[in-house]
């Protein structure tokens, strides 16, 4: 019989959660649903059908809200194997996390975490590059963030909010034993692919050594003009709205977070 996953990645977006889901996809001890962000845990019941920014609408439609048919998703896994999803927003969204608490207490969780002005510029050029995002500055976009917020914009335009991972972390902390949550690096993912995937495997439970890497994940063919990064004045720009919450990552993890910080 079907029922809820095993773990789930749970965040950022634009932190390498694609190739870390069809990477893990590829062990036979492993089973992760396609669609690949399901976003059950987003609502208690249907998304909204109208509002929110360009594009919102026909995203929210491919939820899967409906408990059975979330459900149905992992009914192909084969007998014994950890069943799992990967729906980015889950950190980002504090109900989400409640309601993973309540319907799988004791889920395994995993989050990629980047440099949070790079992932923000990313999912700028993400959304600009798919002709969503309408303002062709980065900072301007940023600043027009909690007009859009206020105004029902879905959880990919909030660049600012969505990086702020010290916060979010210390609300999963309340809910979830910190044995339950593995946080990555999404530079461990790029430049270790093979280890990192090895540490998952680990603390999922299943045999290392079977995946040899992280498989190159294509972008969306409706995505074009992508830009290498945040040019140094964005950076600076940009800095000061993560300054109070990069130090509450390091001092959760533990990492060394200087080169998040310049």
């Amino acid at each position: 019989m079907p029922g809820p996953p095993d773990f789930l990645l749970i965040g950022a977006p634009k932190c390498g959660t694609s190739a870390l889901h069809h990477a893990l996809n590829r062990h036979p001890d492993l089973f992760l649903t396609e669609p690949k962000e399901p976003k059950f845990f987003l609502t208690d019941g249907p998304p909204p059908t109208s509002g929110g920014g360009p594009g919102d609408v026909e995203t929210w439609a491919e939820h899967v809200w409906r408990r059975a048919d979330y459900e149905k998703l992992f009914e192909a896994a084969p007998p014994g194997a950890r069943r799992g999803e990967s729906t980015v927003f889950y950190l980002y969204d504090t109900a989400a996390q409640r309601r993973i608490r309540e319907l799988v207490p004791a889920a395994k969780l995993i989050a990629v975490l980047r440099d949070p002005v790079e992932r923000a510029h990313s999912n700028w050029a993400h959304l600009r590059g798919a002709g969503l995002e309408p303002e062709a500055d980065f900072g301007a976009a940023l600043r027009a963030e909690p007009r859009r917020i206020e105004q029902g914009w879905a959880h990919f335009w909030h660049y600012t909010a969505q990086g702020r991972y010290g916060e979010q972390l210390a609300h999963l902390d309340t809910l979830f034993a910190p044995e339950q949550v593995l946080l990555i690096r999404y530079r461990e993912l790029r430049d270790a692919p093979g280890e990192t995937i090895d540490r998952v495997c680990r603390f999922l439970g299943v045999a290392t050594g079977i995946v040899a890497g992280v498989p190159r994940h294509n972008v969306r063919p409706d995505v074009h003009g992508r830009t290498a990064g945040p040019t140094p004045a964005e950076r600076a720009a940009a800095l000061p709205r993560f300054a109070d919450d990069v130090p509450r990552v390091a001092a959760r993890t533990g990492w060394d977070l200087t080169d998040w910080q310049r």
